[in-house]
This record gives structure tokens, C-alpha cells and sequence, in this order.
């Protein structure tokens, strides 16, 4: 079984992004062009990019590990050449060649194998990823590394609460961005993400030091959670690998001890693309006809690389699907496929506003790190805000209703909602959490992509 620290996939790549501007810079060096040179040499690849100063940039990676090296100047880690380097070797067979490493490279990987080995406490073996043995105690460095970011990481909220929220206006982005790099360093980049998070609520409005407070519980939270991981339920504790950030081959999840997979007829109720520099990530909700269970099927494409399923809205697949291991399962793997997938899916069966805020209670109690959970509204008719107001779905049968998630405000699919239902009640279906509403589809009466 593949371990958790390698990197063989690209959402495992951009995982390791310190921040945004790193993912869009290193998509956009995810490209033969950028390479004039590049080779591999089993979980090695290394490179030479031509950068800004006279020379090009020397930059060489052990994917398993991972970790990396790179001759440019900058401080992040890893670097966007990095990062480009790795997308470029995930992104297909044959875009990287096998070959001999140059000296540079080769001195490089023979001081980290050495570095791997004294970490260990074992001679090892000397080839880059060094097999299942080697992979499991890369897996307990990386929880080990992970376990004193955590711990480092409560050291500086509980400095916070000690010293008060009133410098944090002065501190701006600066502190926060350094402490999640700190996590980037401890491979923990769920926790670096977080981390990152903090820093534009100061900015939020005049309530930001609640938000901030409630913010940093969930990072607290998490981090106890990682500390104690021992302890947990093994549902619980695969939550919060991932929410640290160890992510789970789909194969893994497909051919694990305890997987057990779930057939029948899904409809798919939307399928998302989102696209940063040159990545590209598809997101698939489905609902089982007969289980009524919600599954997101995730995946991300390279620049070259197509991602591996489309499945346009309204179609149903008859299908064998593996949920990736949680409190709170979601996500999916793609098993056997006993059909073609046929159009014709009805109108799914859904509830009304008090319904989704219970859905999104009841998975929040499970994975209380949740952002939203995917649900069908019925009956519900869109409201236009005014003055700078925020849309509402109101229950055509009650006297609630749910806000519209303020990033969905601009969109045309608004306004598409509004047109359908023209204000009658209407089917729509997307995610309830605690921003609010964010609609992707609704029935009029064939599904229409918001």
C-alpha cells in the first residue's frame, strides 16, 4: 500500500502548496516547455527550469518523501519549481523520462537517502523510496513531524490568548503566514491551510475578534485531535488525518481490508470544474436511488491530462461506489461500473430549509471541521437581495429560509434560479453550511447548472 506521504497524484501535489499564489505558479510551470531538461530516476525527478536571474534553476525532488531542493532564492517550501516539477511527473506517462541524474542532482539524493537512514535508525535501502518498509517509517517520521507542528502550533494560540487579540490588527498577514509556514514544514498542510485563513478575518468587519476566537477553537480542536489521535474512534481518527492533510490513494481506498463498497443507482445532481492557472479540479455530487446516500467524487488534471470521469448532470450510473474512510464519509472512489451511464434521472426527493440545516448539523457533529454538506431543497422560492442584501431561499411551505452564500453573489446562475422558478417553488440542489446556501442545480424540469 502506498503511504501517506507520497506524492502520486496532483491534488497530493498541491496539497503541499504553502499558499495560493505557490499553486498558481506551480500549475503554470506544470509544462514540457519550462523543463529544457528533466529526467527520473524511480521516485527521483529533477530539472532544470530557466528562472529570472542568468542560470537556470537546479531543482530535484524525492517524491515519496516527499522533499525537495531547489537553487532559487526563494523562501518558500516547497518553491513554485518544485511544485511544478512534481505536477509535471504526476501529469502522465512519458512526460518525464527515465534517465541517470546529473551530479548535482545525484549529490542532492545521496545526502537526503543518508539524512533518511540516520532519521530511521536503519541502513536501509539506498534507492530512492526504498520499499514498503521504508515507506511505513517515512509515514511515522511524517506523523512525527506532523505531531510538533501541532504541538508548536498550540503553542502560539495559547501566546494569543495570553497576550490578547488587540496586537493581532497590527501583526497583519505577516505572523500568520510565517506560523503556516512553519506547518508546510511539519508536512501538514491541512494545518497551513488553516492557519492561512486567519490572517484576512481581521478584515471581515467589526465582529472579527468572535470570528477569529471561534477560528482558532477548530484549529485547537484539530490540533488536540492529531495529538491524541491514539484515542480516537478509527472513523474519527481518519477525519482528522485528513483534515491535517494525509490524503489516501483512491486505489487504497478501493482495495483496503475494511473497505466495503456501496452499489447503486446514482444520480449525478452536479458536476463542478474549477481551474487555477493551469489545474484543473472536477467535483461530482451523486445521490444513491435506493440508499438516498450523497457521494462527491473529487479529482484534478494536469496541464495535458484529462481528468479520469465526466458525468453531466442528470445522467444515472448503475456503479460500485468506495467511500473514503471518515465520521462523516463523502468523498468516493470509482469501483465497477455494472451499466452505462443512462440520462433520465427524476427530480430527486428533497426537504425543506429546516431539513438541510438539520443535515448540516447532524454531519457537523461528526466532522465538526465541516465547511458544508450537499443537500436537495424542495419547494423553495429564490429571493432577490436588495440593496446589498443577501439572496434567500425561502420555504414555500414554511416560514424559513436559508441565505445564499455570499460568494455566490455576482453569479448569472442567480439570476437563471430566479427566471425558473419565477416565483414558484422550486427543486435546487447544493451545499448548506455555515456561509449560507450555495446553489449548483435546479429542475426545470430537466436539471439546469447554476
Amino acid at each position: 500500500m502506498k503511504q501517506q506521504g507520497e506524492c502520486r497524484t496532483s491534488d497530493r501535489v498541491l496539497a503541499l502548496a504553502p499558499d495560493e499564489s505557490s499553486r498558481r505558479a506551480g500549475g503554470e510551470l506544470a509544462a514540457p516547455g519550462s523543463w529544457p531538461e528533466s529526467g527520473m530516476r524511480g521516485d527521483a525527478v529533477w530539472g532544470l527550469c530557466q528562472g529570472s536571474g542568468g542560470g537556470p534553476y537546479q531543482t530535484v525532488v524525492d517524491m515519496a518523501a516527499p522533499a525537495f531542493k531547489c537553487s532559487c532564492p526563494s523562501r518558500k517550501l516547497p518553491c513554485k519549481h518544485a511544485l511544478g516539477l512534481m505536477l509535471l511527473r504526476v501529469g502522465g506517462e512519458g512526460v518525464v523520462v527515465d534517465g541517470e541524474p546529473p551530479a548535482w542532482a545525484e549529490e542532492w539524493l545521496a545526502a537526503h537517502r543518508q539524512r533518511t537512514r540516520k532519521e530511521s535508525g536503519s541502513g536501509g535501502s539506498s534507492a530512492p523510496g526504498g520499499g514498503p518498509e521504508a515507506a511505513r517509517r517515512r509515514a511515522v517520521l511524517r506523523a512525527q513531524r506532523i505531531g510538533s507542528g501541532a504541538a508548536e502550533l498550540e503553542q502560539r494560540l495559547e501566546d494569543l490568548l495570553r497576550s490578547g487579540l488587540a496586537g493581532v490588527e497590527r501583526e497583519g498577514y505577516g505572523a500568520w503566514d510565517e506560523t503556516a509556514a512553519r506547518m508546510v514544514d511539519a508536512q501538514a498542510p491541512g494545518l497551513a491551510s488553516r492557519v492561512r485563513e486567519l490572517g484576512p478575518v481581521v478584515a471581515s468587519g467589526s465582529d472579527w475578534p468572535s470570528r477569529l476566537l471561534a477560528d482558532c477553537a477548530l484549529i485547537h480542536l484539530l490540533d488536540q485531535a492529531f495529538l491524541g489521535i491514539d484515542r480516537l474512534p478509527s472513523a474519527l481518527a481518519a477525519t482528522v488525518r485528513t483534515r491535517v492533510g494525509l490524503t489516501t490513494e483512491a486505489a487504497d481506498v478501493l482495495a483496503g481490508p475494511d473497505t466495503a463498497t456501496v452499489r447503486d443507482r446514482w444520480l449525478v445532481l452536479a458536476q463542478q470544474d474549477a481551474t487555477e492557472a493551469m489545474l484543473t479540479s472536477r467535483r461530482i455530487w451523486l445521490r444513491g436511488e435506493r440508499t438516498g446516500r450523497m457521494a462527491l467524487h473529487l479529482s484534478f488534471g494536469g496541464p495535458g491530462r484529462a481528468l479520469d470521469l465526466s458525468l453531466p448532470r442528470g445522467l444515472v450510473l448503475d456503479a460500485d461506489l468506495a467511500f473514503y474512510p471518515g465520521a462523516r464519509p463523502l468523498r468516493v472512489a470509482l469501483g465497477a461500473r455494472h451499466a452505462d451511464p443512462v440520462p433520465g434521472g427524476a427530480v430527486p426527493p428533497g426537504g425543506g430549509t429546516d431539513a438541510a440545516l438539520a443535515a448540516y448539523g447532524h454531519a457537523l457533529r461528526d466532522d465538526p471541521w465541516l465547511d458544508a454538506w450537499p443537500v436537495v431543497l424542495k419547494d423553495v422560492v429564490p429571493i432577490p437581495g436588495r440593496d446589498g442584501e443577501r439572496w434567500q431561499l425561502a420555504d414555500a411551505h414554511g416560514e424559513s429560509a436559508l441565505p445564499v452564500d455570499p460568494r455566490c453573489a455576482g453569479r448569472a446562475g442567480l439570476w437563471r434560479l430566479a427566471a425558473i422558478s419565477g416565483g414558484e417553488p422550486v427543486t435546487v440542489f447544493g451545499e448548506c453550511g455555515h456561509r449560507g446556501f450555495a446553489p449548483l442545480t435546479a429542475w426545470d424540469p430537466e436539471p439546469v447548472a447554476l
